[in-house]
């Protein structure tokens, strides 16, 4: 369908891509990955057009219809969202104004036997097969699918296009085109102004799309749950791969082992021969042989190691000073901005030490009430105390309006930075992967990822204990976001992240605080927990919510049946909820008889014993591991019992 065909593509004296080469085949379902600067976003360009390659050619076949979305764009301002997403059909109405016109014409003749007519009748049936191809006999029912999938409601639909946030507008360049339904998709970090819920949705339709995908995305869920191939971009190289970005990170490592075994075993042989040669190359009696060993070195295939790339992201915050043990306390809490009711009715405290996560729907609140935290905001309702000796460290979600683009990285950080700080400014940026000339680069001509890399340098300029992280992770490669997760789980303060990089959020938080229709709701778990206890929850509601008409009596005698069968299913849940709440409580008293049968021996004890405080210290843990559990298992019955 496209054919890549010896790409190569020279700045200067600096090689982007050497000689690379792949084909895209109808159903690919591809994920482009390299860390940020590898030239994944120019590669796009290249198949669609937009950049010519200093070398080699991109072929695309006749009937290939290409659909790209880039990280940025500009969408109208002068339409309402329905009439802009309506757009996607452009070719559809120009299909219908000509099957109007044919059909017309055909009514009109009567040589029925000519050869004109008979290409009229041809044409007539390619449009109208056309027409369905494209989806036009469906397009209002596609239109509002899409618009909904992604996140948009029905009250939206009439709202001026200028009213939607950048996020917002993004997503209406999406809906435009997947309705477009072209051979391939091009999509670079398609999630980045896309909620959970909207990413799942885009999952699924992607997964069952009759295109092809080449997509962008520092999303390893996504990756995962959407392709089948990974082609990697590194050093100017490409490696292509015929699995999932998983299986891919596997493969890589054990390709690198195997390249480099034989690359020494290589290396091994042809010294012991350069040593042979040199020894006898002189000895008239060992011409033969010498000269043998020489063809045989010029006729050897070096084996050439792919260069590592090495270069990682450092980061260790500083040590959080202590704060008090309630650090935020959120009562009753509701923004509205006029008329509009963002959220209300929010109600937990945050402690000492925890992590946690805001989620939810774009629109529903959760950058809100982030920036309240920091105090940039005030609630219309209810009172946010931060605790004692608290000092917050925030990363804004457009970064890009709050740095001077003016402004070399090195004077980013100096204009803010005091004291003795400033003197390890160049080790904190080489931490940040700005080294030499990088430092003095404006930020105006930085990439999003070394823009968010800067901005999060920010943050070790002073030792804060609770950091609020506002869509953290967007525009970050791979390796970067796992050495910033790494980094957040062994920060001793607080943290709240606002995020829907489901893979980021895995093992670093312990509740989720979920914005959705007006409120907030708490989970006492992880991300995965949460989404599961949402599928079930959206199953609930679907059925609650979505039944389709029926007549009357049909309808009386399946919502009495219905009833029935919810109101077992739901004492059977109950029953056992209980039971699961019942057994970690007998489990909980029997450990904590355990442990105070060791405090007692321990109170009395003339000696240490090594081995008792080992068993000690095992049974405290299974106490906290249980007494989580039981949190868990406790909200669950208590709202199912709602």
């Amino acid at each position: 369908m496209i054919s890549l065909d010896n790409l190569s593509i020279s700045y200067g004296g600096w090689t982007l891509f050497d000689g690379i080469s792949f084909m895209i085949n109808p159903k690919d379902r591809i994920g482009l990955v390299g860390k940020n600067g590898a030239g994944k976003t120019t590669l796009l360009r290249v198949i669609t057009g937009e950049q010519q390659p200093t070398e080699g050619a991109v072929t695309i076949n006749g009937e290939c219809t290409i659909g790209y979305l880039p990280q940025q764009m500009r969408v109208a301002d002068t339409t309402t969202l329905v009439a802009e997403t309506a757009k996607a059909f452009d070719e559809v109405l120009r299909i219908e104004a000509d099957i109007e016109r044919l059909t017309a014409e055909i009514a009109s003749r009567t040589d029925y036997e000519s050869d004109g007519y008979a290409e009229l009748i041809h044409r007539l049936n390619d449009a109208n097969d056309r027409y369905h191809i494209l989806g036009g006999d469906t397009r209002e029912a596609d239109i509002e699918r899409t618009l909904l999938g992604l996140g948009f409601k029905r009250t939206d639909f009439e709202r001026p296009t200028r009213e939607f946030s950048g996020g917002w507008r993004m997503r209406i360049e999406l809906a435009k085109l997947l309705l477009r339904r072209p051979s391939i998709f091009l999509l670079d970090e398609p999630t980045n102004h896309l909620d959970i819920e909207s990413i799942q949705w885009l999952e699924e339709y992607l997964k069952n799309y009759n295109g092809a995908v080449l997509l962008i995305s520092h999303d390893r869920a996504f990756l995962d749950n959407v392709t089948t191939r990974t082609v990697e971009l590194s050093l100017g190289k490409i490696y292509d791969y015929k699995v999932p970005y998983s299986k891919y990170v596997v493969l890589r490592a054990e390709r690198r082992e195997q390249q480099m075994a034989a690359y020494e075993n290589q290396q091994r042989m042809i010294e012991k021969t350069e040593e042979f040669i040199e020894k006898f190359r002189y000895k008239p009696t060992k011409s033969n042989q010498v000269q043998s060993r020489i063809k045989q070195l010029e006729k050897i295939d070096r084996i050439e190691v792919d260069e590592e790339d090495l270069s990682r992201l450092n980061i260790k915050f500083p040590p959080a000073p202590r704060s008090g043990q309630i650090v935020a306390d959120i009562k009753g809490v509701g923004k509205a901005f006029d008329t509009k009711r963002v959220f209300s009715g929010a109600e937990f405290t945050i402690e000492r030490g925890q992590k946690i996560a805001l989620v939810g729907r774009n629109g529903e609140g959760k950058t809100t009430l982030a920036r309240m935290l920091i105090g940039e905001l005030e609630p219309t309702e209810g009172e946010i105390k931060i605790g004692a000796n608290v000092n917050i460290g925030y990363y804004a979600q457009n970064q890009d309006d709050l740095m001077d683009g003016e402004f070399t990285v090195f004077d980013t950080l100096d204009r803010v930075a005091v004291g003795d700080i400033r003197t390890r400014l160049r080790d904190i940026l080489g931490a940040f992967l700005f080294r030499g000339e990088d430092i003095d680069k404006k930020v105006k001509v930085l990439s999003g990822g070394e823009r968010s890399r800067l901005a999060m340098a920010r943050l070790m300029l002073e030792p804060y204990n609770l950091l609020v992280l506002d869509e953290p992770t967007n525009h970050m490669d791979m390796r970067s976001k796992d050495i910033l997760k790494n980094a957040l789980q062994k920060y001793d303060g607080t943290v709240v992240v606002v995020s829907h990089d489901r893979e980021f959020l895995d093992g670093l938080v312990e509740r989720i605080y979920e914005f959705r229709d007006g409120g907030v709701r708490e989970y006492l778990g992880d991300i995965w927990y949460f989404l599961e206890k949402r599928k079930v929850e959206s199953l609930q509601d679907i059925e609650r919510h979505d039944k389709p008409a029926m007549k009357a009596e049909e309808g009386a005698t399946n919502v009495g049946k219905q009833s029935y069968e919810q109101k077992k299913e739901q004492e059977k849940l109950l029953r056992k909820l209980r039971k699961a709440v019942e057994m970690i409580e007998a489990e909980l008293e029997s450990v904590e008889r355990e442990i105070a049968a060791y405090d007692a021996r321990f109170a009395a004890a003339t000696e240490y014993n090594a081995d008792d405080y080992a068993k000690y210290d095992a049974l405290k843990g299974r106490y906290d591991h249980l007494m989580h559990e039981w949190e868990k298992a406790s909200y669950e019955l208590e709202i199912s019992n709602e």
